[in-house]
Formats: structure tokens, C-alpha cells, sequence
């Protein structure tokens, strides 16, 4: 699988998820999210959860899980963005998995 963003083909692979890491920038980034079943239009509050995982992947190297991606978000942007329903109500299919596809990091551990 492919996305093509302006004119240069970005490889995913069958769950869209980057081949390459270093492929992603914002437009990588607004590209998946459009090509959802479901498109979805990034916001502020999206784009805040997508840079903070990008932040914790560069300190970590690993992208969190569901319930460790709410602690820390709560710990970083409050209690009132630290939950799963707030996360859920970004990103529904999954905050761990399509936020972390969203940010170009691999697939969680302990995603199926």
C-alpha cells in the first residue's frame, strides 16, 4: 500500500502504518486521516495529541499503549485530556492505533 502526497508515493503497509518513519511530516499525517472509511478532518486538539506522541517516541522510542498513552497525556495535558473518552472521541477507532498511525510511529505493543 501507498499514499501518494504531492506527487511522491509514501509506502505503508497493509494496516497503513509507514514503511519509513522519516516519511512522515503533517501532510503525511492529514493524508491518512482523509483516507479513513470515515474521513476526519485534523484539528488542534488532534494535532496536540499527535505532536505529544511524536515527543514521547523520540524520548521513549516506543509507541504507548492505550492505557499508558492516557496516563502520560494525563499527566502532560491534564486530567481533562488524560482519559479515554476524550481520546476516544479524537480518534475512534483507537487512540493507541490511529493516533500512533497519525503520527507515523509503528503500531503499538498490545494492539490487535
Amino acid at each position: 500500500m501507498a499514499l501518494d502526497i504531492g506527487g511522491k508515493t509514501i509506502a505503508t503497509d497493509e494496516e497503513g502504518y509507514l514503511e519509513n518513519l522519516n516519511d512522515w511530516t503533517p501532510e503525511v499525517a492529514t493524508a491518512m486521516a482523509l483516507a479513513e472509511e470515515t474521513p476526519v478532518a485534523l484539528n488542534d486538539e488532534h494535532w496536540e495529541i499527535i505532536n505529544f506522541l511524536r515527543e514521547y517516541y523520540e524520548e521513549y522510542q516506543i509507541a504507548p499503549a492505550v492505557r499508558v498513552l492516557t496516563k502520560a497525556v494525563g499527566k502532560r495535558l491534564g486530567a481533562d485530556k488524560g482519559n479515554s473518552k476524550y481520546l476516544y472521541s479524537l480518534f475512534p477507532y483507537g487512540p493507541g492505533k490511529q493516533a500512533c498511525k497519525y503520527a507515523g510511529l509503528p503500531k503499538p505493543t498490545g494492539c490487535v
